[in-house]
């Protein structure tokens, strides 16, 4: 986050847990990191480190088998010490998500106007006509073309890009303090990602929202992200501004990550880089680095003993027994 800026968001040892047919499963663990208003921050990281669950547990939106720990603070107010009746006023309106796959999240049997209409009605008190009024001008806002046209479609006759920019325009309604973006250009061609991307620098600037990225794609976060937080089997293990993480990543996962983005110049072999072993399926929080069994570098000190979240030799916060100073080579 910049020095000396206000948290908009602060999350702090945030841990959840879901119980299964086959007992609990720790989704997130003791995660932490902060955002500022008006910034771009990118979680990133394997599928299935938490990202997503870290996103939904934000305003409540896990299911009853999720048990939910440690502090989730927006504008100075503890999110889960407020009533259901709150949450329900602030999502949508201070804090709005853009989920994954717009398709299934859109509904199908309504139309595009009805579904951003609703958004304005509920959060903002207008009227059927404002609220169309409005629903176009959200859509003429994100580049869709023709939008009062537009407002009479149904979701299956939207190509996916311009689906994914309905999911914004609902998004981005009520003019949102905090925009949680879960893989917006998952699926989507080149340049259509661009077009997407484009549309978020936009309405950041516009209408001042930070945004929260999750993604796996490396090449979005170097696009568009301030700074990065890296996710591992749960856990925060690396936090750092963008460029300073791609130049000198300081976890072994990190730096396998971005060694596994295809580079004409590093893999002169035309192979792919891969991070050997698989993500543990974790049931408790264990006093060890649980990336120990897939990294090299490990020795008994991380087998055996949980590593803080601190400083790194390139500057980094960093959770790892030996943090890397190497940078990646050109």
């Amino acid at each position: 986050m910049k020095p000396g800026s206000d948290r908009l968001l602060d999350v702090e040892e945030l841990t959840v847990r879901f119980g299964t047919e086959d007992g609990a499963v720790l989704a997130v663990d003791a995660a932490s990191f902060a955002l500022g208003p008006g910034e771009v921050l990118a979680l990133v990281g394997e599928s299935g480190c938490g990202k997503s669950v870290t996103a939904l547990a934000l305003t409540g939106l896990l299911p009853r088998s999720a048990a939910v720990s440690g502090r989730i603070t927006f504008a100075g107010r503890n999110l889960p010490g407020l009533a259901e009746r709150e949450l329900r006023r602030i999502r949508g309106r201070d804090i709005a998500y853009v989920f994954q796959e717009p398709m299934t999240s859109l509904n199908p049997v309504l139309t595009v106007g009805r579904q951003i209409g609703e958004v304005l009605r509920r959060h903002q008190g207008m009227g059927g006509s404002a609220a169309r009024r409005r629903a176009a001008e959200l859509l003429e806002l994100v580049g869709i073309p023709l939008p009062h046209r537009r407002l009479g479609e149904y979701p299956h006759q939207l190509s996916g890009g311009m689906r994914q920019r309905v999911m914004i325009a609902m998004a981005v309604a009520c003019r949102p303090r905090l925009l949680v973006a879960d893989e917006p250009t998952t699926a989507l061609d080149v340049t259509v990602q661009a077009g997407i991307l484009d549309v978020l620098r936009t309405l950041r600037a516009e209408i001042g929202t930070a945004v929260l990225l999750i993604t796996h794609d490396l090449g979005v976060v170097a696009d568009i992200a301030e700074r990065v937080v890296v996710m591992y089997a749960g856990r925060t293990i690396e936090e750092a501004h963008a460029e300073a993480l791609f130049a000198r990543p300081s976890h072994p996962y990190t730096r396998g990550l971005l060694d596994a983005v295809p580079n004409p110049a590093r893999h002169a072999d035309g192979g792919l880089r891969e991070i050997p072993g698989r993500v543990p399926v974790l049931a408790t929080s264990p006093d060890a680095c649980t990336f120990a069994d897939r990294c090299g570098h490990a020795d008994g000190v991380c087998r055996t003993r949980r590593p803080a979240f601190a400083r790194g030799p390139a500057g980094h916060l960093v959770r790892c027994w030996h943090p890397l100073a190497v940078p990646v080579p050109p």
